[in-house]
């Protein structure tokens, strides 16, 4: 498993849930890391864990992504070190009816999900290309696919990942650099505790329904090192995916509506 070896990975919201999985799991296969989040405490354990049990480099790089000069910040510390595979993970949910959210948490949603993202793709993305090899990963999420009321502005934030990442996909055939969406449906994580708290349909949800987030990074990771373009771990996602396509939007609609009224 050291396809990784004298490689660099960048991992984005890695102090929990997905982001810290995918991280464990490229370290395994030999890759050194840089951990970006906002939680120091979180990232030094991580770092520390890493390197002991794996041997490979790994630098803690606390961060806040939604600060003004973020990007810059993560270059100056990166000292021009190549990033060799780019993990963006990081991301925030809301969940409630889109006229009574909160307006700053959802422009903060926004900036995280999809112009945070949009930057380090930009700012690492031509120094892959300028040598030949590369890779990126986004995290996106089975919301991609359709309007979920209710998760109206996250769906809507992971649909521009996952149109961005077969844009690029596209963009970059006969680079050497390959892209890489993640779309994960319900998975164990911070963020779907969150729902769970916050949402009484979500609280519904079957246990079995919800993956596990060593899983769904594995299927990322696998992906990704093999250049497949959309990943979605699971089969029962792999359907509901597959099937929105079919269907008329107008009935898309209708579906993702009765399901957002009834956790409202």
């Amino acid at each position: 498993m050291a396809d990784g070896k004298g490689q660099t990975a960048l991992v984005t919201g890695a102090s929990a849930g997905i982001g810290l999985e995918i991280a464990c799991e490229l370290a395994a296969r030999g890759f050194d890391l840089v951990l970006v989040a906002r939680r120091a405490a979180e990232l030094e354990r991580l770092s520390r864990f890493l390197q002991r049990d794996h041997e490979v480099r790994a630098r803690a790089v606390p961060l806040d992504l939604l600060a003004p000069d973020a990007g810059d910040s993560l270059e100056t510390q990166l000292e021009g070190e190549p990033v060799d595979l780019l993990v963006n993970n990081a991301g925030v949910i809301e969940i409630g009816a889109f006229r009574e959210l909160d307006r700053e948490s959802l422009l903060r949603l926004v900036q995280l999900n999809a112009v945070a993202l949009t930057d380090l793709t930009h700012r690492f993305l031509q120094p892959m290309v300028d040598r030949g090899r590369g890779r990126i990963l986004n995290v996106a999420s089975l919301a991609a696919f359709q309007p979920v009321p209710a998760l109206n502005v996250y769906a809507a934030t992971k649909a521009f990942v996952l149109s961005l990442t077969e844009s690029l996909s596209e963009e970059l055939k006969g680079t050497g650099v390959t892209i890489t969406a993640l779309c994960p449906g319900l998975t164990r994580t911070d963020m779907v505790d969150k729902a769970q708290r916050q949402n009484p349909l979500a609280r519904l949800t079957p246990s079995f329904l919800i993956a596990d987030s060593r899983e769904v990074a594995r299927e990322g990771v696998e992906a990704c090192l093999a250049g497949r373009v959309v990943v979605v771990p699971g089969a029962t996602n792999k359907l509901q995916a597959s099937l929105v396509g079919l269907y008329p939007r107008s009935l898309v609609r209708t579906i993702g509506g009765w399901i957002g009224r009834s956790g409202l």
